[in-house]
């Protein structure tokens, strides 16, 4: 039995997955005199254990135990894949829901080192702009351009309290480029005055690097468009965002595809509609489809992906929603009528545990997110099938323990709801005073309404049943300081752990080397802030 252990100890040395001196002191020892080492009376249960006694546990239910260190935080590789094939440096991403997920969060997503899934909650023609935004996005450029019309007038920028608006010809990233207004030009001018008949003189640029160089020479600048060889407008640097950047946090190396343009993802259904705009989509050059489903174990999802096989065998497709090792068995062995099977390229798992999702209540389907974490990961990887852990996460700690349990990367919602990148405008809550934004669950009435009902199969249905809730979220400041504080935090999570990258997890995880237990909630109570009379909590500076 000693020398198993030892021959293991080796194998994992060989894989590079373990330092030598933590997997010294893992192994199983027995000392001279015949007594055993600590390893042979081990502490807490290993996921195996605990998640196979037939209860359903959620991030806050587990508590991780933690194993010898030998290397720095900043040691931590957290590299993973969202889809078979699509490398990230940062293991998070943002969900594609209308409060969540549009052009200027999925470029910052993916500028911090994720990826964000663009919602479909809108026209074909909507999506896909915003997918092109993102594809011609210069790298670095500021996200939040103020963009409009040929038509708009000043009475927009005195509204916005914005300083300048570019002007295309449809009011969009990727429009043709007309100029730039300033509102300091409309100061002695009606507010009914148009701004492209006022335009400043400033010279559009080729790069985000000249673009850069001549914001910062001409402090009456406020903005320099960047456009394409045929005069569309590709993004702008901006001097709000000259300033922004210096309060950020190091983003670190983009996402991006092998042309260097950053990755993207966009969500879509399942209806035959869906495969026009799956087209169009990835002629946009969208890098992986997730199909949007609350229920994913079903014929339209299998159809769909062969459809996706078929037409767009360069495009990743992810399927879900799923809980339970059975679904993912469906979704990696599609029956593709020729005596064969096809297999999605990643998993979305997570079904009721949103916080704006009320799926276990209504429809009392689901299963506790760290169970089903666990067993779906545990099976995929099997197949070398990448898992999301989509739901349920409200804070680094919850993030250590759904890449811990076996996910390749987290999506959030809840958690990126309110930032500066999240759709739709900032509003002082009358009651409080406080700052925020609209945040909804795809499966409430309000998101319904606007189309989100196909992902619950009841878009046919005279009755809609919501499965989420509408209300607000408090401002969250930009994912770019964001995104780096909850990655540094799962660094210092794994370096607690005693394993430093996410492969070495996997290996802790299948050999039963790391360990855990269920928290009482005494235990969650004590784990958190207590026992104060007052107290600031300031999460990142």
């Amino acid at each position: 039995q000693m020398g198993n252990a030892a021959s293991s100890t080796v194998e994992r040395l060989k894989r590079g997955r373990m330092a030598p001196n933590a997997a010294a002191k893992r192994k199983r020892n027995q000392d001279d005199d015949g007594v055993f080492g600590p390893d042979d009376c081990p502490d807490g249960f290993t996921a195996r254990q605990l998640f196979g006694q037939g209860t359903s546990y959620t991030y806050d239910d587990v508590i991780l135990h933690p194993g010898p260190i030998d290397f720095g935080a900043h040691e931590v590789s957290l590299e993973t894949e969202v889809a078979k094939g699509i490398k990230l440096r940062t293991p998070l991403v943002s969900s594609p829901m209308d409060t969540v997920t549009e052009a200027n969060m999925a470029i910052a997503m993916a500028e911090v080192g994720g990826l964000g899934f663009v919602h479909y909650n809108l026209s074909v023609d909507e999506q896909v702009s915003f997918v092109r935004a993102v594809k011609n996005h210069p790298v670095g450029s500021a996200t939040d351009v103020n963009v409009v019309d040929a038509s708009a007038t000043f009475s927009i920028l005195a509204a916005s309290g914005r300083s300048y608006a570019v002007v295309t010809d449809d009011g969009r990233l990727g429009g043709r480029y007309l100029g730039v207004a300033h509102a300091s030009d409309g100061k002695q001018l009606s507010a009914s005055a148009k701004l492209v008949d006022h335009l400043a003189k400033v010279s559009a640029k080729k790069s985000r690097d000249d673009a850069h160089a001549a914001i910062k020479a001409d402090e009456k600048l406020e903005a320099v468009p960047i456009v394409s060889d045929d005069g569309n407008l590709l993004g702008a640097e901006t001097r709000e965002y000259l300033l922004l950047r210096e309060t950020l946090p190091d983003a670190g190396a983009p996402s991006v595809d092998a042309g260097g343009r950053l990755l993207c993802g966009a969500a879509v259904g399942t209806r035959e509609s869906d495969k026009d705009r799956i087209k169009a989509l990835v002629a946009a050059g969208v890098d992986v489809v997730i199909l949007d489903s609350s229920q994913g174990d079903s014929a339209f999802q299998k159809s769909m992906v062969l459809h996706i096989r078929a037409s767009h065998p360069n495009v990743k497709v992810i399927g879900g929603n799923i809980v339970t090792r059975r679904q993912a068995y469906h979704l990696t062995h599609i029956d593709d009528g020729k005596g064969g099977t096809v297999s999605v390229d990643g998993l979305r798992v997570g079904m009721g545990s949103g916080s704006i999702c009320t799926t276990q209540e209504v429809c009392a389907v689901g299963r506790g997110q760290a169970t089903a974490v666990y067993h779906v990961s545990s099976y995929a990887r099997s197949l070398g099938v990448p898992v999301i852990a989509d739901g349920g996460v409200q804070n680094s700690g919850h993030v250590v323990k759904a890449l811990s349990l076996g996910a390749s990367c987290v999506m959030c919602g809840s958690m990126f709801a309110g930032s500066t990148e999240a759709p739709g405008a900032y509003v002082t809550d009358p009651a409080t005073g406080v700052r925020v934004k609209k945040y909804r669950g795809m499966g409430s009435l309000e998101a319904m309404q606007k189309g989100s009902d196909v992902r619950y199969h009841s878009d046919k249905n005279h009755l809609k049943v919501a499965q989420g809730v509408a209300g607000t979220v408090k401002d969250k400041g930009s994912v770019r300081k964001m995104v780096p504080y909850v990655a540094h935090a799962a660094r210092q999570g794994f370096q607690d752990l005693g394993v430093a990258s996410l492969a070495a997890a996997r290996t802790e995880l299948d050999e039963g080397c790391l360990r855990m237990e269920c928290r009482s909630g005494a235990a969650q109570a004590e784990g958190g802030v207590h026992d104060m009379h007052s107290f600031t909590k300031v999460l990142f500076g």
